[in-house]
């Protein structure tokens, strides 16, 4: 299975029209357009009854005290944690692209409706839904793709990884407002409590991804750690595309 992109180049910088906010030189960052990128794929594996798909960010700060703060910097010796901007699933096996701003088309306040999606799809909450918790103009359930925010004053460029999973299920086996290790656990391949007539990732060739970072002030990269990206799924090898961002 292939996954591509015409938004940005797999390991390059995500254009800020596909991103949560921009640079700015007065404020550090304003609101983006935050459209989704398009998304392609093929040479499906036989027997693929629907899709999932999963955006996430392995580059968060572990710790928020030094996020977007005036004189500080986050350092890069800090532990990072995982930030899911798009939880996906349902996607019919005939399916071969989503276009560029179909799911998300600019930044909504306390965040989109769902699960229900286009085409039938549901979309889980992404982890906005936990960073604007406590903000009283911003807090609620963000279902859906949110894109690329990364704290303003981090000293590394931050990784948003786009995942395909090709499923030999037509419904993923989450409900109400799931998150994106709730599905990752529900397509994990094998699963261990059941048995071969279980395996709900197609193997070998059911899983895709490609990657992009932002922002293009990014002081320094570094090189691109697979295993930070394959820990949480304990799934079969698949199909990634990935990219920087600041």
């Amino acid at each position: 299975m292939k996954l591509t992109s015409s938004s940005f180049q797999n390991s390059g910088k995500i254009p800020a029209e596909f991103a949560f906010c921009a640079p700015d030189p007065q404020t550090h960052v304003t609101l983006s357009k935050n459209r989704n990128p398009d998304l392609a794929w093929s040479d499906v594996p036989a027997g693929t009854k629907s899709f999932a798909l999963i955006c996430h960010d392995y580059d968060v700060p572990g710790k928020p005290d030094d996020v977007n703060q005036e004189g500080r910097t986050i350092p890069v010796t800090l532990p990072r944690v995982d930030f899911y901007h798009w939880v996906l699933v349902d996607l019919h096996s005939n399916a071969s692209s989503i276009k560029a701003g179909e799911f998300s088309d600019g930044v909504t306040a306390r965040g989109k409706k769902g699960p229900a999606g286009p085409h039938g799809t549901r979309q889980g909450i992404n982890d906005y839904t936990m960073w604007f918790a406590s903000d009283k103009d911003m807090s609620g359930d963000y279902f859906g793709y949110d894109g690329p925010c990364p704290p303003w004053n981090d000293t590394i460029p931050h990784h948003y990884v786009f995942t395909l999973y090709a499923l030999d299920i037509d419904k993923c086996p989450v409900s109400g407002a799931f998150k994106g290790p709730d599905v990752l656990a529900a397509i994990r391949w094998p699963r261990a409590d059941a048995g071969d007539a279980d395996r709900r990732l197609q193997p070998e060739s059911g899983r895709q991804s490609l990657s992009g970072t932002r922002f293009e002030e990014a002081r320094f990269s570094r090189p691109f750690d697979r295993s930070r990206r394959i820990d949480q799924s304990r799934s079969r090898p698949a199909i990634r595309f990935w990219g920087r961002g600041r």
